[in-house]
């Protein structure tokens, strides 16, 4: 079998191919939008070298896989051709996510003051991630004012980042490393 290979030239002026065939300028807001999902993806891979939690980091793996599918949905022009069916998120996989939040929020803390990101390493590598899932969100909600983006999509993205969130408060308390809470003295 031939080794294929990694560069293909196609892209040396500035454009790429989406799904379905049509080419747009590198720096289009789907570029932008699918590429800052790829961005998360890689953050979340530092993640999981983190995560001493077999089921979190499971579950972290889980949503990279679905990251791709993301990446995938918004990289095609449905114009052109329809979505493939891994390419669609569902409402069952927005719950899973729901249900991952519940069931780490139990063993916390209740929340009293806003929350500084740090504590332990991977759980400040965890708000890295969140914050770059909340500019993705916002990518993929203005590629969303010029073509189809599905509601289900929207709403994994934005509990993405919520999950990512408790995921880095869990990591704090697994570790019994304290939170840092804002001073919001501002003296």
């Amino acid at each position: 079998m031939k080794k294929s290979l990694v560069y293909t030239k196609t892209g040396d002026k500035g454009t790429t191919g989406l799904i379905g065939g049509t080419r747009v300028p590198k720096t289009h807001i789907r570029l932008e939008a699918y590429g800052t999902v790829d961005e998360l993806n890689s953050n979340l891979g530092l993640l999981a070298t983190y995560l001493m939690d077999e089921h979190d980091l499971n579950f972290v793996q889980s949503v990279q896989d679905k990251l791709f599918a993301i990446g995938s949905h918004l990289a095609t022009d449905q114009e052109k051709v329809q979505l493939n069916d891994v390419s669609i998120i569902t409402p069952a996989e927005v719950e899973a996510i729901e249900r991952e939040i519940d069931a780490a929020d139990e063993i916390l803390p209740p929340l009293h003051s806003f929350i500084i990101p740090g504590g332990s390493r991977g759980s400040a590598v965890c708000h890295v991630c969140r914050t770059v899932c909340r500019r993705a969100e916002r990518r993929i909600l203005a590629l969303s004012e010029s073509c189809t983006i599905s509601a289900d999509l929207l709403a994994y993205i934005n509990r993405l980042s919520d999950y990512l969130f408790v995921l880095s408060r869990k990591m704090n308390f697994n570790e019994g490393k304290d939170e840092i809470f804002w001073n919001n003295s501002c003296k």
